[in-house]
């Protein structure tokens, strides 16, 4: 199975390739040891919120109306704590594991398994500030509006990516700028 930005690939605890995580559909709560590559946090949010449908707005309901800030604070929280828990499993997990090893391979290959794996729970840490920071702007109601041009982000890009801060058009052009510069 193929995302828009590549291959969605799933690593096991141990190192090795193994899943196309659309195939896996794991249940919440039963992500303990896997790490995502970089960039395919989509993968992680389905997993979460498999058990909150799509918001289906009623007809003639205004645009961020409570209901829809209610569901985006749910997808949010859910997100939140699962990988807060994650987050001390991790932790708890590799100070139990503190081995040293004799062979100087077993050394180095333990090492860069933390390495990796503090890697992972930075980039989780940093989603949950960033969660943190998308729920205060649901309180002060500022939600759903693009940060450059303020103009509607829609429904279903918040559903595919609940942290967006800018809408579809904006992040096409400053993606083409970033490439412009790269």
């Amino acid at each position: 199975c193929a995302t828009p930005r590549g291959p969605c690939i799933l690593r096991c605890g141990s190192g090795g390739f193994k899943h196309c995580f659309h195939a896996l559909r794991l249940p919440l709560g039963n992500l303990s040891g896997i790490k995502f590559a970089r960039g395919h946090w989509r993968a992680l949010l389905d997993a979460l919120t498999s058990n909150i449908p799509p918001y289906s707005p009623a007809k003639g309901e205004k645009y961020m109306s409570a209901g829809q800030r209610a569901h985006f604070r749910a997808i949010l929280q859910t997100l939140k704590l699962e990988l807060s828990e994650d987050i001390e499993r991790t932790v708890q997990r590799m100070q139990g594991e503190a081995t040293l090893f004799a062979d100087p391979s077993d050394r180095a290959t333990q090492e860069s398994d933390m390495a990796t794996e503090l890697r992972n729970r930075d980039r989780e840490r940093k989603l949950i500030k960033k969660i943190d920071e998308t729920i205060a702007r649901i309180d002060a109601d500022d939600y759903g509006y693009c940060d450059k041009c303020g103009v509607e982000i829609g429904l279903r890009r918040l559903e595919a990516r609940p942290t967006a801060t800018l809408c579809i058009d904006c992040k096409t052009l400053d993606e083409l700028r970033e490439k412009q510069v790269a």
